[in-house]
């Protein structure tokens, strides 16, 4: 929610601004009325005049540098504003692009007429001053002072090219050379006569003078040496050089050049001078002529400074009213920029998130009509809003629902026993559940969300993908099929329940496959056969064994004195033999069958190990049988012959399972999280392969060649009796290792 400092900051941004435009409008107003006063002052000095030109020079200067500086300060309120108009742009504040509009329109608008008018009046003023200081003195003192300038530059001109023929000859002639140091006076004191020039000056490059030939006016009066400077402007610049000083005879004028005449750069050889003296009459005059110039300029001093004057008035006015243009350009943009800016930071607001923002409006024109549509969209957003809050706590509810819908079912799946699998329309497996995974040997993380190929190579889901050929071929929309698996090298078989998921306009979204294992019932139900067939060979053949037995011993003892062939003796021996033989397996079909009820009791597990162990140490000497009983093992409930004579079976098998020498590892070790005792009995023998693992426990199969198969499933039994559970792995490096679980 905003603070009300922050709905009401635009307001005060706004008061700020209008107090500094009433500051500024009270000094464009003081600096009016200053230039007012200021241009009556000027005025009325020009056309009254004073006795001291100083004082008036001195008073004119200050009323000029006062206006002066209310130009500067009209400059800087232009400036400004203009600066800070700028600044805003460049900040992008909102109404900064129109208020920009709108002072160019103004500026504009008044800066042509201002302009022109402006310019008419510095001509005006311009003529008028000059009309007031127009006399013909000045026109006659610029001529004369003309006049003595020419006769200066004709002497300089005059003295130039003399100086330039005699560098000529002294360069022909090498006078410079010392043996014709007496032929160079005899040349200079001659040209100087020829030309009646007052001196003539000869200097080598050192600056020492060589020659030195006066006229009769100068003669015996000492002339100074011209100083190294002039030598080096004049050898570095390859130009004459003049320059004047004050004899008694007059203004001497001396002309400065090199030998040979305009040489380069260490190239020449000498300098030469040529000096004229102007007379004191005719320099006084010229001197007297230049003085009065300057005194005339003198005092047309006041003419640029009254001129200034009212051309900073001008601008002053001009500025005003530029400034005027600035200052409404401003007032008109922020009259709309304003409530611009509001219905900005409000839409911020909005965006924030903040619908209880509402303008005042402050107008009844356009802008106000556009702020009560804008309340009332704000006004309507909240209402929007808090219906969307509504659905979407609902939306949110019901997704909560859905969510623990979806993980109760997870958890149903996951808990129950037959393995669940769905597949979408398009083949994709969009469910399974552990039990599952389990049962047909898949990783469900792998499998879900896998699509259903049809492959002729073999893999794990084709099955899948063969339910589906066969359900959909049936045209049902329930149908039960029996599946035969081999599951990680184990022959399983299930029964498989299909059902079709329709939706609520009956079209199919997927299939649903509900699988039962029936490995263990089949087992059952053949151990169930097994016993009645047990039952019944053990009723039907042991009746007639005795007397078979009987009749075969009797005719052994009457008429083995009366025959003494060897063929009877063996028959009736065999006759014996095997119903002796036949007799054991009907006794272990009768045990089988009619296997008594185990009658359990707590009983110590360690004494029934050791003492079916000391059954086979003494006369088993071949065999090493090694105890590892780490953990004190808790009483069990257990019927202490059955478990005795499972031990005696199992370690029958493992001892029929070596040949020769070999080692027979039993241990035991107690789990205190599973609560169950782990009883593990293993052999180095032969091994058992995985195909005969899937049948050991039952009661027709059989590795040894004699025998019926009967001992391990009756030592299965007896484990199931227990609650308990056998299974067998393998031993490393061979050998078979049989695993008894049994509860606490």
């Amino acid at each position: 929610m905003p603070t009300p400092q922050e709905n009401t900051a635009i307001p005060d941004a706004y008061q700020n601004e209008k107090r500094k435009q009433k500051r500024e409008w009270l000094i464009v107003l003081g600096i009016i009325i200053v230039v007012i006063l200021l241009t009556l002052a000027e005025n009325r000095l020009i056309h009254t005049g004073g006795d001291s030109p100083v004082s008036n020079t001195i008073l004119m200067f200050s009323l000029l540098n006062i206006s002066l500086l209310l130009l500067m300060l009209l400059i800087f309120l232009v400036f400004r504003n203009l600066a800070k108009l700028l600044y805003d742009r460049k900040r992008k504040i909102i109404g900064t692009k129109l208020r920009t509009k709108l002072v160019v329109t103004f500026i504009t608008l008044t800066l042509l007429p201002s302009s022109i008018l402006f310019f008419f009046s510095i001509g005006f003023i311009t003529n008028s001053i000059r009309y007031w200081f127009k006399v013909p003195v000045e026109q006659a003192l610029n001529n004369s002072l003309k006049v003595g300038r020419w006769i200066y530059d004709h002497e300089e001109a005059k003295a130039g090219l003399i100086l330039e023929q005699m560098a000529r000859q002294i360069k022909t002639g090498h006078y410079f050379e010392p043996s014709e140091r007496k032929a160079l006076s005899d040349y200079v004191k001659i040209t100087r006569e020829e030309f009646h020039l007052q001196a003539v000056e000869v200097y080598d490059t050192h600056s020492n003078r060589i020659t030195l030939e006066l006229s009769e006016e100068l003669a015996g009066k000492p002339l100074g040496l011209i100083s190294s400077d002039y030598f080096q402007t004049v050898a570095q610049n390859k130009k004459v050089k003049t320059f004047s000083e004050m004899i008694p005879e007059g203004e001497l004028v001396r002309t400065l050049g090199t030998v040979p005449y305009d040489a380069k750069d260490n190239e020449a050889e000498g300098f030469l001078a040529v000096s004229v003296v102007i007379p004191s009459s005719l320099s006084e005059n010229i001197a007297s002529i230049s003085r009065g110039y300057e005194e005339y300029q003198q005092i047309k001093l006041l003419k640029k400074p009254v001129q200034s004057s009212y051309y900073i008035a001008l601008s002053i006015v001009a500025l005003l009213v530029l400034f005027c243009a600035i200052w409404f350009g401003f007032t008109l943009a922020k009259s709309i920029s304003i409530p611009i800016m509001e219905l900005s930071a409000a839409t911020e607001k909005i965006a924030e998130g903040d619908l209880s923002f509402r303008i005042d409006p402050s107008s009844d024109d356009e802008i106000g009509t556009l702020v009560d549509s804008f309340n009332k969209m704000t006004r309507d957003l909240r209402i929007s809003r808090e219906q969307v809050e509504l659905s979407t706590r609902m939306l949110r509810k019901q997704n909560l629902e859905i969510e623990a819908r979806r993980k109760y079912i997870e958890i149903v799946l996951k808990k129950v026993s037959a393995g669940v699998i769905t597949v979408e329309a398009d083949e994709t497996v969009s469910t399974i559940n552990v039990s599952a995974g389990k049962m047909l040997g898949l990783n469900p993380d792998q499998v879900l969300n896998q699509k259903l190929t049809p492959s002729e190579e073999e893999n794990d889901l084709q099955f899948i993908h063969q339910i589906l050929e066969q359900f959909e071929r049936s045209g049902k929309d329930d149908v039960e099929l029996p599946l035969k698996l081999t599951v990680k090298a184990i022959p399983r078989s299930f029964w498989v329940h299909v059902n079709a998921l329709k939706d609520e306009t009956g079209n199919q979204v997927g299939t649903l496959m509900v699988f039962n294992d029936l490995t263990d019932l089949e087992k059952a139900q053949r151990m169930l056969a097994w016993r009645e067939v047990a039952r019944r060979i053990a009723h039907e053949v042991k009746n007639p064994l005795t007397p078979i037995s009987l009749s075969a011993q009797r005719l052994k003892r009457k008429y083995s004195q009366q025959i003494h062939d060897p063929v009877f003796d063996e028959c009736t021996d065999m006759i014996i033999n095997h119903v002796e033989l036949i007799r054991n397996l009907v006794n272990e079909f009768a045990a089988f069958a009619r296997f008594p009820t185990a009658d359990p009791k707590p009983c110590d597990l360690l004494p029934i190990i050791r003492e079916t162990v000391a059954l086979y140490r003494e006369s088993r000497e071949n065999i090493h049988f090694h105890m590892d009983i780490l953990d004190e093992i808790p009483l069990l409930n257990l019927d202490r012959q059955q478990i005795k004579q499972a031990l005696i079976n199992l370690m029958d098998n493992a001892l029929a399972a070596i040949r020769g020498k070999g080692n027979i590892f039993i241990s035991a070790a107690h789990d205190p999280i599973l609560k169950m005792v782990r009883l593990e009995i293993s052999d180095d023998g032969t091994g058992i392969s995985i195909k005969e693992k899937t049948r050991l426990f039952e009661p027709d199969f059989s590795t040894k060649k004699t025998g019926m198969g009967l001992g391990l499933s009756i030592v299965n039994n007896i484990i199931l009796d227990h609650n308990g559970r056998i299974s067998v792995m393998d031993n490393q490096p061979h050998g078979a290792t049989f695993v008894i679980e049994l509860p606490v």
